[in-house]
């Protein structure tokens, strides 16, 4: 069978036909997708990484003595708070997030609090910060025509500035417009069902964001696919490389990186056909940074400067190896591994609808219980069924 890293000059220009049946669905990408405004969608990484880093030039954060914190509230403002932190004399108004923080650092129903006047939430507050056995809190503090109060965490908090994220993807994709490999993804055209990896990038199809809580990051190699193997009509079975990664510097989520081999990346951003998902998560904890530099940034650029081969050798492995020639072969293939006798029928089917012939090698297997998996309304039963297609993949590489 022929493997090979196919020539980006052939077809770029016109796109690439590609077959989005096989492999898994990832929506992450698309969830990202539909829910950030405009004012959350940067056109290059340049422009996102100048963003998030003048936030931290403009920023300080601090280890305070929770009980010496004052909370400040005014009847002819019911509806703003303000804190007087040790040390200073000027006040920082809490963000919404940061004000859910703080009250859950001392015991209080952030959703109750709102729901009263500032004063009154304002008294409950101090006293749960005069009262908070905690004694320390470790606060992010903003200064833009206000000093905004961004975050509040304990004091063991390892902080990773989103700036620090961006800069790290910048070391390996540049401006992510195509000045390197890495680039905003392109779009699959649903009725001839070609990649084209050439798309303008604009605030419809950028996958570069950044809000006041967080960032999030996708890239692909998409104008240098890679073949491993032949769909059933003959033609090349094309992937791409891709990842994603995110982080919140203000305690919203972990910091994390997703690294697979997709097919296509559709108008909406969902991910389709991938392959060999791997997924690293860092939590903010007191050694952060350090497991950041030393792990989470070394892991994304050996990904991206790493050859595919072992990926489509894996592939090729996979389809190489045999191991159901009659119904009852594929019957107890299955049901030794813990499917179920209805999912056995359905992943058979679901090879035989798609290649027109019972499944024969693992990767057969694979891709019909990727298959059946995507249809699952259930997230935690689709996702095991994707686990354990992948261990099957795993042992055969």
């Amino acid at each position: 069978m022929n493997t090979q890293i196919v020539d980006a000059s052939r077809n770029a220009s016109f796109g690439y036909r590609v077959d989005v049946s096989r492999g898994e669905r990832v929506g992450r990408v698309s969830s990202e997708w539909f829910c950030r405004p405009a004012d959350e969608r940067y056109l290059s990484l340049n422009e996102l990484a100048c963003t998030v880093r003048e936030r931290a030039d403009r920023s300080r954060t601090r280890v305070v003595e929770s009980a010496l914190i004052h909370v400040e509230a005014s009847r002819a403002d019911p509806e703003r708070l303000a804190l007087m932190l040790p040390g200073s004399d000027t006040p920082v108004a809490p963000t919404h997030w940061s004000f859910g923080q703080l009250a859950s650092q001392v015991g209080a129903p952030a959703a109750y609090l709102r729901q009263l006047p500032a004063a009154l939430a304002g008294i409950n507050l101090q006293y749960g910060l005069t009262a908070n056995r905690l004694e320390q809190i470790k606060t992010l503090e903003t200064e833009d025509s206000r000093i905004e109060l961004r975050a509040v965490t304990g004091p063991d908090y390892g902080r990773i500035y989103d700036h620090e994220l961006v800069e790290a993807v910048q070391r390996i994709a540049g401006n992510g417009t195509g000045d390197t490999r890495w680039k905003v993804p392109g779009a699959l055209d649903w009725s001839s069902g070609i990649y084209n990896p050439r798309v303008d990038i604009s605030k419809d199809t950028t996958t570069l964001y950044a809000s006041d809580r967080d960032v999030f990051l996708f890239l692909v190699d998409d104008l240098n696919p890679i073949e491993a193997g032949r769909l059933r009509d003959g033609s090349p079975d094309l992937y791409f490389r891709g990842f994603y990664c995110w982080n919140s510097e203000v305690g919203a989520k972990t910091l994390g990186m997703a690294s697979f081999y997709l097919r296509a990346v559709c108008q909406n951003r969902n991910l389709w056909g991938v392959e060999d998902f791997e997924e690293m998560t860092i939590r903010h904890s007191k050694y952060a940074a350090s497991r950041f530099a030393h792990e989470a940034a070394p892991a994304l650029l050996n990904f991206a400067n790493s050859s595919p081969m072992p990926f489509v050798n894996g592939i090729k492995a996979a389809r190489e190896r045999i191991v159901a020639r009659s119904d009852e072969d594929r019957t107890e293939f299955l049901r030794r591994r813990g499917f179920s006798k209805a999912e056995t029928g359905k992943v058979i089917e679901a090879v035989l609808a798609e290649e027109g012939r019972p499944p024969e090698s693992i990767f057969d297997f694979v891709q019909g219980i990727t298959a059946v998996a995507r249809d699952r309304p259930h997230q935690d039963v689709r996702l095991d069924m994707e686990a354990r297609a992948k261990k099957l993949l795993d042992r055969v590489a």
